[in-house]
């Protein structure tokens, strides 16, 4: 398992769209932060994909992050068909890394067929 630095959250820090960051999901894992910022900035909570080590060969809608993409230091899967919501409390500072907006576009694709609004 990798252990990740942690930093004090800084007073107006909120989580950004396409950050991947540590989340208190059903456990500690990487999540990419998928609402908008003008939600993140104001809500209570945020949108997330969580983030598997696990591969699911035969599941076209969870793409993979190659090591090191966007924060871990492993291949990783995106979970696009669980999006979920949770208290900006629960995502830790600071975050693993962000990804690309070619990379963000695959994942907003896997996700409206996910929940079948593509």
């Amino acid at each position: 398992m990798t252990a990740w630095a942690r930093a004090a959250t800084p007073k107006d820090w909120f989580p950004r769209r396409g950050e991947v960051c540590l989340v208190d999901l059903d456990k500690e894992r990487p999540a990419l932060i998928f609402s908008s910022d003008a939600l993140n900035k104001f809500s209570q909570d945020v949108c997330v994909i969580p983030i598997s080590k696990v591969e699911h060969k035969r599941f076209s809608l969870r793409p993979k992050l190659n090591r090191g993409e966007a924060g871990p230091d492993y291949d990783s899967w995106v979970k696009c068909d669980q999006p979920t919501t949770v208290e900006k409390k629960c995502v830790a500072y600071p975050p693993l890394g962000s990804l690309l907006t070619a990379r963000l576009d695959e994942i907003d694709s896997k996700v409206k067929v996910a929940l079948g609004l593509k």
